[in-house]
């Protein structure tokens, strides 16, 4: 039971210690861990700002699959079921996004 309390309360301190140490605070954007994505867009769901995506396998992450992503506004607008696409995916928090939209050459 100490050595719970201990563990859990290492995880909430050391980051602050670390951030007083070398004089740099780690920021939620900073943690994110982008990676490159190539796909096909099979479904547009404008109300949940997201896209359905047929993507190849990302090595080191996931196998090649088909699944939901958030995306911004602007490409909603530009795309439609059917394009090919490259793009930055991510988690971040309970979501799956894609950044940086453009289409696949």
């Amino acid at each position: 039971m100490k050595t719970r309390l201990l563990f859990s309360l290492l995880l909430v301190v050391a980051p602050t210690v670390h951030a007083a140490a070398t004089g740099t605070a780690p920021t939620a954007e900073a943690a994110v861990k982008r990676h490159p994505l190539r796909g096909v867009i099979v479904a547009i769901d404008a109300e949940k700002s997201a896209f359905r995506v047929k993507h190849e396998a990302i090595p080191g992450v996931m196998g090649a699959m088909t699944m939901q992503f958030k995306v911004d506004a602007t490409a909603l607008k530009i795309f439609k079921a059917g394009d090919p696409i490259t793009a930055l995916m991510s988690r971040q928090g309970t979501a799956w996004v894609l950044e940086e939209v453009k289409p696949a050459k």
